[in-house]
């Protein structure tokens, strides 16, 4: 199933499009360490830990495929250790449905190619969850060290994947709290680190807007990566919780039902509600993808209700799997698509015919990386750009500033910018788009990639 699951998620590493935040690790890691030290200080110091990792990865090539590659590789770790944490909690066909479960999930084929540290981040879960089973089934002091290792990876790939530890004071008991509560601080040192870090660059993020309770409606759906599947799993999910709580009682029937159907559960349903907490009470910060961490519990609570069918659990987790891999198809297509990523830069690319002495300017500096990247014709001239090398506190590029100026030997001007045609045709979204206005050019053609945000391309020709 390990394999499984690293087979679905690399069969997408090279069909989408790289997107902005991929594009900001290729960026952020092609620094030097000094570079990537200063950027830390201002933008992104929590994936610090990610861009060191990709700094000495990106020195043996920055294709695609070559991007992506640890996050596959990460996708079939995490499946690995679910299926054993599966093995280990209830039996051997309830690892390998919770884990064939997780492979077929779009999300897992969306951030298994994706060169961010989304997949690294579940993984360490997984393994964080994995090494508590160990070290309370047998208390030994370098089980302890391998669970506070794995916690602070846990804390080290993404700042929000410290959500899910709360899960595991469920399982704290009188004879291992010291050595447990130990281990867990000790792990948790990075995330203190990176959290001020964080707080300190909140202005990054300010672009995330305020949540409500609403959002946990839409919950299933970020989880799966689609909602049909989310809903089923979902409920095979309760299932799962309720069946392992009976049978843990049933083993002991004065007790109240054993911890580890809480602790799972915990680790599905708490960080949605804690995130929404700190959106409220310190920043909006409640994204999506900052979930992900929480997609191999949704998988493994449901290969568990499969598996503890008292007959044709096999037919069952056939029929599980199939379901799923119909109701998300869809799904699986649209991420492998070369917009998938929704920012697709080779097709503006292929919009913008230039003309010799045709100009290009950029919505967003930041997007001149990706046509840097992509570009393997000649491009129109980028009239604002003032240096090569991208501003070493951020991701955009030095720039100047008088637009009419720089324009004035040039008749037609391509302007490009990340978002809809009304975000920059209309009001003032987009100033370059207004600049160009103001230096004398009026629209002549405009197209959008389609999926949302996208890319806006648009032709603007002298009056």
């Amino acid at each position: 199933m390990a394999s499984l699951a690293g087979i679905t998620a690399f069969s997408g590493t090279g069909s989408a499009t790289l997107n902005g935040d991929e594009l900001a690790t290729v960026s952020a890691a092609s620094r030097s360490l000094a570079g990537m030290w200063q950027l830390a200080q201002h933008i992104d110091g929590h994936f610090l830990p990610y861009y060191l990792f990709m700094h000495f990865w990106v020195k043996a090539g920055t294709a695609e495929v070559w991007l992506r590659f640890p996050s596959a590789v990460a996708i079939a770790v995490a499946a690995w250790f679910l299926a054993d944490l599966g093995r280990r909690l209830h039996s051997v066909r309830a690892g390998v449905i919770g884990a064939a479960v997780f492979a077929i999930l779009p999300t897992v084929s969306y951030y298994g190619a994706f060169a961010r540290s989304y997949a690294f981040a579940a993984a360490a879960v997984v393994l964080s969850f994995w090494a508590l089973h160990r070290a309370l089934e047998r208390p030994a002091g370098r089980r302890w060290v391998l669970y506070g290792v794995a916690v602070a990876l846990v804390c080290s790939t993404h700042l929000f994947a410290v959500l899910v530890l709360p899960a595991q004071l469920f399982l704290a008991r009188r004879g291992v709290l010291t050595r447990m509560a130990a281990a867990l601080a000790a792990g948790c040192v990075p995330a203190v680190v990176l959290g001020l870090i964080g707080y300190g660059e909140r202005h990054a993020i300010s672009w995330i807007p305020q949540r409500g309770p609403e959002v946990w409606l839409k919950f299933p759906k970020m989880a799966a990566g689609t909602t049909g599947l989310g809903v089923l799993l979902f409920a095979l999910a309760v299932a799962g919780a309720a069946l392992l709580w009976a049978a843990a009682r049933g083993r002991d029937p004065g007790a109240a039902g054993g911890p580890w159907p809480f602790a799972l559960a915990g680790w599905l349903l708490l960080p949605p509600v804690l995130l929404l907490a700190v959106s409220h009470l310190v920043t909006p910060v409640y994204v999506d993808r900052y979930l992900f961490v929480t997609a191999p519990a949704l998988a493994l609570l449901a290969g568990m209700a499969v598996a503890a069918l008292p007959r044709f659990h096999v037919v069952a987790a056939a029929v599980v799997v199939l379901l799923g891999c119909g109701l998300s198809i869809q799904e699986h297509a649209d991420v492998r698509e070369e917009n998938g990523r929704f920012e697709n830069i080779p097709w503006a690319l292929r919009v913008i015919k230039a003309e010799p002495d045709d100009a290009i300017v950029y919505g967003q500096s930041q997007l001149r990386s990706g046509f840097d990247y992509y570009a393997d014709s000649l491009m129109p001239v980028d009239v604002l750009r003032t240096g090569d090398a991208p501003d070493p506190g951020g991701f955009g590029y030095p720039e100047r500033s008088d637009v009419s100026a720089a324009l004035r030997q040039h008749d037609r001007v391509w302007v490009v910018w990340r978002g809809t045609k009304k975000s920059g045709l209309e009001g003032d979204g987009i100033d370059r788009v207004e600049e160009v206005r103001q230096a004398g050019f009026e629209l002549d053609l405009a197209k959008h990639s389609g999926d949302l945000p996208g890319l806006t391309v648009t032709l603007f020709a002298r009056q």
